[in-house]
């Protein structure tokens, strides 16, 4: 990172108010998918504060919201998916809410409030995380108007912050 972070190991007690609250949000436990017995650390950035699971950066925090990195593989690939056409993948790559029109598909069940992973058609690859505005059953009649609020995506700080530790 070409600034300097702040990078110190949360106590237990924190850790798991951390893993509980994303595992909350996220709708599964956190635990399962890692352990019980993990190193938490933060790392404190000008956004929040990335949260790393054994070294990885897992989870990023601002404010009281805890949510995934794009980088944590093994929860994004617990989340349900919506597939946007190639012609919104730059604006969903800039941080733009993913509108109606842009949408191909939805994978996977959701109500309204939960986090997703938009991923292109091409590729499938993940390309933001974002709050859906309406459950599976509602996005599925939307045509017009915005469906999910971005709240992480490709090249935002904490993409930029989080890729710079795996190096």
């Amino acid at each position: 990172m070409s600034q300097k972070y702040r990078r110190y190991p949360l106590k237990a007690k924190e850790a798991k108010q951390a893993l509980t609250l994303a595992s909350d949000k996220l709708k599964f436990n956190l635990e399962v998918t890692f352990g019980s017995k993990v190193l938490v650390e933060t790392v404190e950035a000008d956004f929040g504060e990335l949260l790393l699971i054994n070294g990885k950066p897992v989870l990023f925090k601002i404010g009281e919201a805890v949510l995934p990195t794009l980088l944590a593989a093994e929860i994004v690939a617990k989340l349900p998916k919506i597939v946007v056409d190639m012609g919104a993948v730059k604006f969903v790559c800039n941080g733009a809410d993913v509108m109606a029109p842009g949408i191909r598909r939805y994978e996977g069940t959701f109500s309204k409030g939960d986090i997703v992973v938009i991923v292109d058609e091409k590729h499938g690859k993940p390309l933001a995380l974002g709050e859906v505005f309406y459950s599976s059953q509602e996005a599925a009649n939307i045509k017009k108007g915005p469906v999910i609020k971005t709240k992480h995506y490709v090249s935002d700080k904490v993409w930029v912050a989080a890729k710079s530790l795996l190096e």
